[in-house]
């Protein structure tokens, strides 16, 4: 009879493990189109469907590739990809691969990437991790930019 309940209990703290460690993390984030090629996001700010992105995990030490996975953005340029495993002490980034607009396919320098934490011994409880927006400039900006750039410029008296 102990051996049955031994049996069962390494069993049930296999499967327990197994399923700790299978969970796959769900990262979530949007591409956009830098309309007015102002850097950040702005009220004429339009989302790219179509957009390839990948999440690509390197070793802090040597900087090799130790997991790499794609996705490509939904018609509200929204994309939602699976990681398969935690990845430790990995340094992780969703990175731009290509704009799914050809009139809007310049990557942002510094909004061509965002950083992400996958793995679980963080502290953190979810599957789920956000990364920042990514965008892509566009080729020409918008002839409203001068307008919706207004907006963000303050006087002196505004400080």
């Amino acid at each position: 009879m102990a051996r049955l309940v031994a049996f069962v209990a390494l069993c049930l703290l296999s499967v327990s493990l197994a399923t700790a460690t299978s969970n796959p993390f769900l990262v979530k984030g949007k591409c956009y189109c830098d309309t007015c090629r102002c850097g950040f996001e702005t009220p004429a700010t339009k989302y790219l469907a179509g957009s390839k992105v990948k999440v690509e995990c390197k070793n802090r030490v040597t900087n090799k590739i130790t997991y790499r996975t794609d996705g490509v953005t939904n018609s509200q340029g929204e994309y939602n990809i699976l990681v398969k495993r935690d990845c430790g002490d990995d340094v992780c980034d969703v990175v731009l691969v290509e704009s799914g607009d050809k009139t809007c396919n310049i990557p942002n320098a510094g909004r061509d990437r965002a950083r992400v934490a996958l793995t679980r011994n963080n502290g953190m409880t979810s599957d789920v991790r956000y990364a920042n927006n990514m965008g892509f400039l566009s080729n020409e900006p918008l002839a409203t930019c001068t307008q919706i750039l207004q907006q963000y410029q303050l006087t002196e008296d505004q400080y």
